[in-house]
């Protein structure tokens, strides 16, 4: 089952390693930055689309971001 508290802490987590802010990771996805937050902050998930852009840009795995596993490549 999809967790959406891991999805929000390693986003989190790999914007912050990456030193990127919210309102980049908005533009990259085409959101606010407040989606961004909710995101991180558990309040909402996102879409397929937008969770391949962000695989691709922090180069890490679908499954890593959903919590399927614990090797982020």
């Amino acid at each position: 089952m999809f967790d959406t508290k891991t999805f929000g802490q390693r986003l989190s987590l790999l914007r912050k390693e990456k030193a990127v802010t919210q309102g980049e990771i908005a533009k990259l996805l085409d959101v606010t930055s407040t989606q961004i937050s909710d995101m991180e902050n558990v309040k909402t998930a996102t879409t397929i689309a937008r969770l391949y852009i962000l695989c691709d840009y922090f180069n890490t795995s679908a499954d890593y971001l959903l919590g399927r596993t614990d090797t982020p490549r």
